[in-house]
């Protein structure tokens, strides 16, 4: 039996490169222990942290542990004190059968930093099996024709201790005829050999009884016995002789039971039941037994179970032919059984971590070991992942691997990693084993919150009311967990003047944006302000956007007429001299509206007039024209109620009264016939100064009239007039005011005077 700990530095040639790990402990060389075997449990085996060059209780900090070759817990690490202990009662021949020296592989993993470091445990044997024979009584056969010095092989006793506590010497009973001489075949068997030194005497006796006594080298020796039954024999002077006295053969493992191992071949020249030979094995052990057997008749070896490679991979066959007149002969078969393809690589997982912060650099993620049962290009092994993924494979010592990160990973490109490793052998055909790690990637708050938009509009209707939610803004953040909760602020406006905390606000949880009061569009039409997004991450990041809120125009101011003024004491009465002709311009209601848009648009309508049909008003500018000619019949007073009203929803309105005078000419003034209440007052002091300011006007306006009548004369009589006449040059003086524009009039009191389509008013 040979032991795979023992086999690995001599046939696997494994397909990576060893990485040396740095330090302190760089200089470490594989070192060897010794234990004897059948130690009581938490035996001392030795100090590893000094070994190691470890202080007290670094072992502890770095993680270090003991990995056995089989992943049995056969060893223990104390961490505190860095003793190496046997953690279990350690049996040298169930480790290693009967290969000597019998060596355990293990590794010590430190972890942080990394480091694998490799060790021997020598089991020494000790003298604890005695020698047993296969079996308790063996028969021997001897004609009585033998000669001195005949050798006769007997049975070979098994010692399952190695080197000197194995079988040393064989010896026999005091008999006059035998003596046992020990044969060592050089591979380190011992059988006993039983010479004869004194012809027998089949009629002076027929058998003899002898005890074999097996003895090992221990100390003290142990020692087992067997009885050796001697029968002699009539003559049968040639024993069996085989063909070769050694047979090589190889078998693959897989071969099935049945299979035909060997056919071994021996001839004997005597005749009759003499040279009748049959065939049986010899010295064989259980394990042998119970794997091969012989025909006896024929010679061949065949399977009776499966072989296994990796658990023996040669055997030693002793075949005994015999005739029937009790001669034998021997000869060996040396079987090799050849390596097949039959077992998958194997790979445990020694350390994994996971989650690993996004913003890591190179990272360790785990720490495996890879091995396979086979040998030679069945033994040899390549390792490798997935191309896309952003990790490496890293070799670290004979058969471990670390899987790290190829640079700082993004958990926002992805948050999960499924590493499939892939080991695959050598062989024909090649097997392969996958093991899936899967990695997660935790956040670190690297992504700052960004807006959906980077500026938003809100309309708000004028006249809102509080509270009022008029929009939202929305941010959202690629991290996750804290750092992808957002609250949000407004910052202080750009002018300082904007009562910004008095207008809007925001909730901190949503961005729901609410008026605070109600906007007046009159008074402020438009402002703008910036939301700011703040995760909760540490350090904390943030965004921001521009919202501008518009406010909408409601149609809440009426029209407002300027003219005619609506506050004097007494009404303006616009003069028409009666040869107007249709369409002549009689005044013109001027009016704002403080909204905008169409709710300023304004339209102008007759409500009532003293007599319908003879006036009209533009829709669209408020003019007061005539519908059609005067005549004497009309009524010299007229009373217009015109109505303004706006484009609004809905629409507002004001209504203004224009009194209209019909005169004959402009040669007097035409002043208001006073009511009958205001001559029956008593005059008051301002009454008086207005009386005076009419006259003064009044008189200044007859001379203007005069004037124009006198250079319209002038022009037309052209030479009649000897002197001429000198016509005023460029604008009116004093009161005379054009009016030919807008209309609006800029003057509490005045009096305007046109060519054709000229309007003459009187506001008093």
């Amino acid at each position: 039996m040979e032991v795979r700990g023992e086999r690995f530095p001599k046939q696997r040639q494994v397909l990576i490169l060893f990485l040396l790990v740095g330090g302190a402990l760089a200089g470490w060389e594989s070192r060897r222990y010794a234990v004897l075997e059948e130690a009581e449990s938490g035996s001392f085996v030795a100090n590893l942290a000094k070994d190691l060059g470890l202080g007290a209780g670094e072992l502890a900090a770095r993680g270090a542990r003991v990995v056995t070759e089989d992943n049995e817990p056969r060893l223990q690490l104390d961490l505190q004190t860095g003793d190496l202990i046997l953690n279990e009662k350690l049996d040298r021949e169930e480790l290693c059968g009967p290969t000597d020296p019998c060596v355990m592989h293990f590794q010590v993993l430190l972890k942080k930093p990394l480091g694998v470091f490799r060790a021997e445990l020598l089991v020494r044997d000790i003298n604890d099996h005695s020698p047993e024979f296969p079996e308790r009584e063996m028969t021997l056969k001897i004609p009585e024709t033998s000669p001195p010095g005949t050798v006769f092989p007997l049975q070979k006793a098994q010692d399952l201790d190695v080197g000197n506590n194995n079988i040393q010497n064989y010896s026999i009973g005091p008999n006059s005829h035998f003596h046992v001489s020990t044969r060592n075949l050089g591979d380190g068997r011992k059988y006993p050999e039983l010479v004869l030194d004194k012809e027998l005497d089949r009629e002076e006796q027929a058998q003899l009884r002898l005890t074999l006594t097996a003895l090992d080298g221990g100390s003290p020796p142990l020692s087992g016995t067997a009885q050796v039954h001697i029968l002699v024999l009539d003559v049968n002077d040639n024993a069996p002789e085989f063909a070769q006295r050694l047979y090589q053969v190889q078998v693959p493992e897989n071969s099935p039971a049945g299979s035909l191992v060997v056919k071994v071949s021996a001839r004997d020249l005597d005749t009759g039941t003499n040279g009748e030979i049959s065939y049986s094995l010899s010295y064989s052990s259980q394990e042998i037994s119970t794997t091969f057997e012989v025909n006896s008749l024929s010679g061949e070896v065949r399977l009776i179970k499966k072989l296994d490679f990796e658990t023996r991979s040669s055997y030693e066959l002793d075949i005994d032919a015999s005739d029937g007149g009790g001669l034998s002969g021997k000869c060996s078969v040396s079987i090799e059984v050849l390596d097949v393809n039959d077992n998958s690589p194997e790979l445990t997982i020694s350390s994994l971590t996971s989650p690993i912060p996004e913003n890591s650099p190179e990272t360790e993620v785990a720490l495996f070991k890879i091995r396979d049962r086979d040998s030679g290009n069945n033994g040899k092994m390549t390792c490798s992942i997935q191309d896309d993924l952003p990790f490496l494979l890293q070799p670290t010592d004979e058969n471990f691997y670390t899987l790290v990160t190829n640079g700082a990973l993004d958990r926002e490109r992805q948050a999960e990693y499924n590493v499939t490793i892939t080991v695959t052998d050598m062989g024909t055909p090649r097997l392969t084993t996958q093991h899936h790690i899967t990695v997660l990637v935790s956040d670190v708050n690297d992504n700052a919150p960004a807006f959906t938009q980077t500026s938003y509009t809100l309309f708000v209707p004028e006249n809102n009311s509080p509270a009022l939610h008029i929009g939202s803004v929305s941010a959202t953040d690629a991290d996750a967990g804290a750092n992808a909760q957002l609250t949000y602020s407004l910052l202080p406006p750009p002018d300082p003047g904007l009562p910004l905390a008095s207008l809007v606000s925001v909730n901190a949880d949503n961005g729901h944006l609410f008026a605070l009061r109600a906007l007046d569009y009159e008074a402020l039409q438009a402002f703008e302000f910036r939301v700011r997004a703040t995760d909760r991450g540490a350090p904390a990041l943030s965004g921001q956007a521009l919202v501008r809120v518009r406010v909408l125009d409601a149609n809440d101011n009426a029209p407002f007429v300027l003219y005619p003024p609506q506050n004097g004491s007494a009404p303006c009465t616009e003069l028409v001299p009666r040869a107007a002709e249709p369409g002549y311009l009689v005044g013109k209601v001027v009016a704002v509206d403080g909204d905008s848009g169409q709710n300023a648009w304004l339209s102008y309508q007759l409500l009532r007039a003293t007599e319908p049909g003879l006036f009209g008003v533009w829709a669209h500018n408020g003019e007061v024209r005539t519908a059609r000619p005067l005549s004497e019949r009309d009524a010299p007073r007229h009373r217009l109620l015109v109505l303004v009203k706006d484009n609004g929803e809905p629409p507002l309105s004001a209504s203004v009264t224009l009194h209209v005078l019909l005169v004959d000419g402009f040669s007097q003034p035409y002043l208001p016939a006073r009511d009958a209440a205001a001559d029956a007052a008593p005059a008051d002091p301002l009454t008086v100064y207005l009386v005076v300011a009419l006259a003064a006007v009044s008189s200044l306006f007859l001379f203007s009239l005069l004037a124009l009548v006198a250079v319209r004369l002038c022009r037309r009589s052209g030479a009649a007039w000897a002197g001429g006449c000198a016509a005023p040059e460029g604008r009116f003086p004093g009161p005379l005011v054009d009016v030919s524009g807008a209309g609006t009039l800029s003057q509490s009191y005045q009096y305007e005077v046109l060519s054709k389509d000229s309007t003459l008013s009187y506001c008093g």
